[in-house]
C-alpha cells in the first residue's frame, strides 16, 4: 500500500516536502492557509456536483468492506453503519452545507495511526471510476479532506504528549 504523504502528493499538487511542513502546522493555520485554500478552489465542483451519482455508487460498494477492514483489522471501535454517512457529508460540504471544522469534530475519536493507514485505501475506492477526469477529481476532493483530517489528528496527539 501507498504511503500516506506519497498518496497525498500524488493527488495534491503539493510536494512531500510542503506535505510534511503542513503537517506540522496548528490546524486553524492549515484551514486558514492559502495553500489549503488553493487545493479546496481548484477542485471543479461543477464535475463533483455533476457526478455525485458516480461517487455515491463507488461509497455504496467500497465503504461496507471498509467499515470491516477498520473494525476488524484496525480495531476502530465507533464505525460508521452504512455509507449514508458518508455520502451524505460529502455532499453536504460540496454544497457549502458542511463545514472542515465539522468534519475534523466527526473524526477526532479515531485514533490517528488507524486513520493515516486508512486514507491510501479510502482514496483508492475511486480507482476503477472509468473517465479520468471524474476519478481525478474525486481521488482530489477525498485527499484534501482527509488531509485536513490528518493535521487535525496530529495537533491533537501532540497537545496529548504536551500535557
Amino acid at each position: 500500500m501507498k504511503s500516506l504523504l506519497l498518496t497525498f502528493a500524488e493527488k495534491l499538487s503539493l510536494s512531500e516536502t510542503q506535505l510534511k511542513e503542513i503537517l506540522l502546522q496548528p490546524l486553524t493555520e492549515v484551514l486558514n492557509s492559502p495553500g489549503l485554500q488553493q487545493e479546496l478552489n481548484s477542485l471543479d465542483t461543477s464535475l463533483l456536483k455533476e457526478t455525485l451519482p458516480t461517487a455515491g455508487g463507488v461509497l455504496a460498494k467500497e465503504l461496507p468492506p471498509f467499515y470491516n477492514w477498520l473494525k476488524n483489522e484496525l480495531g476502530v471501535k465507533r464505525v460508521p453503519d452504512s455509507p449514508d454517512h458518508t455520502t451524505t457529508w460529502v455532499i453536504g460540504f460540496l454544497h457549502n452545507q458542511e463545514s472542515l471544522t465539522h468534519l475534523v469534530e466527526l473524526h477526532r475519536p479515531l485514533p490517528r495511526p488507524a486513520l493515516e493507514a486508512s486514507i491510501p485505501r479510502l482514496i483508492g475506492m475511486f480507482e476503477d471510476v472509468e473517465d479520468a477526469q471524474v476519478r481525478q477529481e474525486w481521488q482530489k476532493a477525498i485527499a484534501a479532506l482527509c488531509l485536513v483530517l490528518v493535521v487535525a489528528a496530529r495537533e491533537q496527539d501532540r497537545a496529548a504528549v504536551a500535557v
